[in-house]
């Protein structure tokens, strides 16, 4: 079974080198491109993982954070921050909000594969919580 990888970005180059990327290595990928389409697809693709940007049109990638952590509570969703914000303030904002991960644009694939594949370690644990 293929993990599902919701991807959230407002630049579409980005997104498709993510889902190109991603889906060569297995992972069945979706997409959006603002904060309110990613609510969408969190409700109709019930994705595994999500990596959310957090500057975003629409719904910024906190409020998109809040609302799922607040909504979603029937199984544990990793969501992965990608962010050019480096900022301690942006990224304690977001771990208070219960994001899995934070990584600082520009990262390397490298960095967002080890990320995934580290939440996709832990699923089966919080599945037994």
């Amino acid at each position: 079974m293929a993990y599902k990888l919701l991807v959230v970005d407002d630049e579409k180059d980005v997104l498709e080198t993510l889902r190109k990327r991603l889906s060569s290595e297995g992972y069945a990928v979706v997409t959006a491109s603002d904060g309110e389409e990613a609510l969408v697809k969190v409700k109709q693709e019930n994705p595994d993982i999500i990596l959310l940007d957090l500057m975003l049109p629409k719904l910024n990638g906190l409020e998109v954070l809040k609302e799922i952590r607040g909504k979603y509570k029937d199984k544990w969703r990793p969501i992965i921050i990608i962010s050019a914000k480096s900022e301690l303030e942006s990224v304690k904002d977001c771990y208070n909000l219960e994001a899995d991960h934070y990584l600082i644009k520009p990262c390397t694939i490298e960095n967002i594969l080890r990320g995934i594949e580290t939440m996709v370690s832990l699923i089966p644990v919080r599945k037994n919580e």
